[in-house]
């Protein structure tokens, strides 16, 4: 190993060599006048749109005026570049002029170079090269771009550690896959359990009964159908204009963004208000065993226990609160029933207006939920919870190994692409890639 002078780089082998990006490529300004040329995307050119669902652009004044690029050339936002928006071109056509273009001067490999520019350290050396500030960005100009000093082995080390790595890529790839699959089957199974729990009980054997509703079916016989009107003793939402009591030291207020969609809040963002003496508010302040339920927006139908007494909150106008009443419905078991498949699907027909989600107070009051006693009630929650505690878990780990495994390959990148880590006996041991694993690389 051998110094290589440059801070982000540290060590490099003793045999490779270390350049500067101007001695590497040239950047190309070439104009498209007919507008024909196929127009690349970001996404395309970052191949995660297989070329042959790549749209043929008709004569557009839009295109005509673009930058041309050719294939393997290398394509960078300016104002991104130290986030690694940049790409080599997998087709040639014509992208944004806002764009830059830069092509190789001597032999090398293009998809080194985009690897070495993509990882981590190099991102950081980028983004000390940006100057200025454009609309929130900075602007990585063309010679600070070319005064960047990247690590250069012998282009058949090149080409093994790119190979080397589309097969690391591949096999993360697949291995994250496998774990969202199982993700999203563990969200299935949650949906299912609390579904089957609050529509047909735990007693497999108990006489059942037509429930009426078609997708339904039949549902214990001894449980009622109760509106929820009757098994509340308020529900109210938020007061509008209450922006102007924001307050860095104020209580909590709850707005439909707290509202998770596990029955949980969250408070990745925290509003505060501080509402002066006298001020109309006193029936949303929030207390425990209060369930909440998103009504506007994108969120609509999140439902939320406040299993533990919060510090004074109150709810926003786009939060419905309701307070069960002790002895008809436990809040629990609430929740769990307009959580459930049967109550988000009474909730969405509900719904009002064109674009814009909505539900009002009377459209939750109307919600039908099917109501045992008060003891199978408190059976059923207590098996859910458990249950649900468990598929938890095993959604977090699952989560976990993706985010170790993110990690693992962005510091083996890092160690192959500025040769802490020799690949080259590793590339060669593996089998022949086809063209289709060479195309999933790339995407």
């Amino acid at each position: 190993m051998k110094d290589s002078g440059v801070e982000w780089l540290g060590e490099v082998p003793a045999h490779w060599e270390v350049r500067r990006t101007r001695y590497l490529l040239s950047e190309v300004d070439q104009r498209s006048t007919t507008g024909e040329e196929t127009h690349l995307s970001m996404s395309q050119r970052l191949g995660l749109v297989p070329s042959d669902k790549v749209q043929k652009s008709l004569v557009s004044e839009s295109y005509i005026g673009g930058k041309l690029c050719r294939h393997e050339d290398l394509v960078l936002n300016r104002l991104k570049a130290h986030l690694g928006v940049f790409a080599l071109a997998r087709q040639p056509g014509v992208i944004s002029p806002d764009y830059s273009v830069f092509r190789r001067k001597c032999s090398l490999s293009m998809a080194y170079v985009e690897r070495t520019l993509r990882s981590p350290a190099c991102r950081g050396e980028l983004g000390t090269r940006a100057k200025g500030i454009v609309e929130g960005f900075w602007r990585l100009y063309t010679d600070d771009f070319f005064d960047i000093r990247l690590p250069l082995p012998p282009l058949p080390e090149q080409t093994a550690i790119v190979r080397y790595l589309n097969h690391v890529d591949r096999q993360v790839r697949r291995f994250v896959q496998a774990k969202q699959k199982l993700i999203k089957l563990l969200e299935e199974e949650k949906q299912a359990l609390i579904h089957r729990a609050v529509t047909r009980g735990l007693d497999p054997d108990v006489p059942m009964k037509d429930s009426g509703v078609e997708w339904l079916g039949e549902v214990p016989a001894h449980w009622e159908v109760v509106p929820l009107r009757r098994m509340i003793s308020l529900i109210t939402s938020g007061s509008r204009g209450w922006a102007k009591y924001y307050s860095d030291e104020g209580d909590l207020f709850i707005q439909s963004g707290n509202l998770g969609r596990s029955m949980g809040l969250i408070f990745n963002k925290v509003h505060r208000v501080e509402i002066p003496i006298g001020a109309e508010g006193e029936r949303t302040l929030v207390a425990r065993d209060d369930v909440l339920v998103c009504i506007t927006g994108a969120l609509t139908g999140n439902v939320v226990h406040v299993a533990e007494q919060l510090q004074p909150a109150f709810v926003n106008q786009h939060v419905a609160l309701m307070r069960p009443s002790p002895d008809a419905v436990a809040p629990r078991f609430l929740s769990y029933a307009l959580y459930s498949r049967y109550g988000q699907e009474q909730l969405e027909s509900s719904q009002y207006g064109g674009t814009k989600q909505g539900l009002g107070l009377d459209d939750v009051r109307g919600v039908n939920v099917l109501l045992p006693s008060l003891v199978e009630q408190q059976e059923i929650c207590e098996f859910l919870d458990e249950s649900l505690a468990h598929l938890a878990c095993y959604r977090s780990l699952a989560r976990r190994e993706i985010a170790l495994l993110h990690e693992y390959r962005t510091r083996l990148i890092a160690d192959v692409v500025t040769g802490k880590l020799d690949v080259r006996q590793a590339a060669a041991g593996l089998p022949e890639e086809s063209a289709d694993l060479l195309e999933e690389a790339e995407g």
